[in-house]
């Protein structure tokens, strides 16, 4: 049996899968990163445009910041982002001079690992992106082979996109990702060698999420066929929608001959801060899940169909979720079969609402599906039903997109944002509301440290301090007085 590495998905994967990509904040990442460091994960999935995105949204924090600050807390394990190629938080495809640009800076800052992940798996596309990325740094490149199920989808589908992408010295290496934890054990077992023959001496890594109960089997049968890593989340932060939990996948990975060479104890360290933070701040961990066949047929991720159920229960049809499931598998066929990943999973299933609760099919259809039936999201992998296409086409409201501008030039968002501007700032103003990165800048650094047990107590202080009744507050433990005086709200 063979040596098998780690990576860790928790800070970006395990935190958008189980808590909306919002569960973390720059601190409360810091505080815990030198430990990630000492256990010896080949890479971190750290973050990604949209989880830059958030950063700057949701807490304010300078995105730019937190990944210079994480590698320096973290100078042994590299970095990972994952990209559709040429595209920054914003869904329209950038210019290759704009994306040239973005790698550049992500690089300087600390991120040695991309990920290139082309949703309709165009190798036109990822090949120049990488080709970019490896012109602007020294990063490791790795093409992601994106899962699923359908007609179209079948080994011999992986085994020749890869083989076109193995040809080139951008590539380094490859990795058989499964967002929606489709991959069954028996179909690895057919998949991981067709691919390892394509790719010839190149590593093929593992990313089999858990959706539906096979992502640890799965990813324990790909080690027994070559895979050199296994993709896992830790504690809290694996299981569930997430990737497999990193103690577990290491005990099973051991148990079955393999070497697994990390620090056990520095991972226990880890697994058990992700806990007591999930416990300080009411997140919910990932717990193991049961089959579910269904998924095999509707490919809905937990959270897409989470918004359906209250989106059908605000409009007091939840009696008609049945059906909203039978039409998301056949809007899906009438797109060409898109791989249900982000932002392709939301696009399907509110297009099947709108059918269901419609009063006929494609009377209502939204922006990104007429973005989507346009190209603007790349060629689709089938093409779209001709009928289908015809009526989503033939209204006033694709005329207008379709008369829309291409993502600006970049001289003239250099020209709109003054040739002075930090190239960091520029990049996130460039995509981003002005508003979101005025709020960003405004709030300064984040905070060096957080504490899981200081948590709550800070919260009811924010929370009391907000109320124009509070004058005097007084929190006695063993060891601890704290005592507040002041005038309304604390102050």
């Amino acid at each position: 049996m063979a040596e098998i590495g780690l990576v860790d998905v928790s800070m970006r994967d395990g935190n958008q899968s189980l808590w909306g990509a919002t569960g973390l904040d720059t601190r409360q990442m810091l505080e815990i990163a030198g430990q990630v460091d000492r256990v010896g994960f080949r890479a971190i999935d750290f973050t990604s445009s949209s989880h830059m995105a958030v950063a700057v949204r949701y807490f304010r924090n300078d995105p730019w910041e937190r990944i210079r600050r994480i590698r320096a807390a973290m100078p042994r394990t590299p970095l990972q982002f994952i990209t559709t190629g040429l595209r920054f938080i914003a869904w329209q495809q950038a210019a290759p001079e704009f994306m040239r640009l973005v790698y550049r800076r992500l690089q300087v800052n600390g991120i040695r690992r991309f990920i290139m992940l082309d949703p309709m798996h165009d190798a036109d596309a990822v090949l120049e992106a990488s080709r970019i990325v490896k012109e602007e740094g020294d990063a490791e490149v790795m093409a992601a082979l994106t899962f699923t199920l359908s007609d179209v989808h079948d080994d011999a589908f992986y085994a020749d996109f890869a083989r076109k992408l193995a040809a080139s010295p951008d590539i380094d290496l490859f990795y058989l990702k499964d967002p929606g934890g489709l991959m069954s054990p028996e179909r690895v077992r057919t998949l991981a060698p067709a691919v390892k023959a394509a790719i010839g001496g190149k590593p093929l890594e593992v990313h089999a999420h858990c959706t539906i109960g096979y992502g640890p089997l799965t990813s324990l049968t790909a080690a027994e066929l070559g895979i050199s890593v296994v993709h896992v989340g830790i504690g809290p932060l694996g299981d569930g929608t997430s990737l497999p939990e990193a103690g577990r996948m290491v005990a099973n990975l051991r148990e079955a001959g393999h070497t697994v060479p990390i620090d056990d104890a520095a991972l226990a360290r880890v697994s058990s801060y992700w806990s007591r933070l999930a416990r300080a701040e009411g997140l919910p961990p990932g717990v193991p899940q049961s089959f579910d066949a269904s998924f095999l047929r509707h490919q809905i991720a937990g959270g897409v169909m989470t918004t359906t159920r209250r989106q059908l229960a605000e409009l007091k049809l939840e009696d008609r979720l049945g059906a909203v499931i039978a039409e998301t598998e056949q809007v899906r066929a009438d797109l060409g079969q898109p791989i249900m990943v982000t932002p392709f999973p939301q696009m399907v299933m509110s297009q099947a609402l709108f059918n269901v609760i419609g009063t006929r099919r494609y009377a209502q259809v939204s922006d990104q599906v007429i973005r989507y039936v346009m190209g603007k999201f790349g060629r689709p992998t089938r093409p779209v039903d001709p009928e289908v296409e015809a009526a989503i086409l033939d209204r006033p409201r694709a005329r207008e997109i379709a008369g829309e501008a291409d993502f600006p030039d970049y001289g003239d968002l250099r020209r709109r944002f003054g040739a002075n501007m930090a190239d960091e700032e520029f990049l996130l103003r460039a995509v981003m509301p002005g508003d979101q990165v005025d709020a960003m800048m405004a709030a300064g650094p984040s905070p060096a440290r957080y504490s899981p047990e200081a948590s709550p107590m800070l919260g009811l202080l924010r929370e009391l301090a907000a109320r124009p009744t509070a004058r005097d507050l007084v929190i006695e433990r063993p060891g601890l007085r704290l005592a507040l005086h002041g005038g309304p709200g604390l102050g």
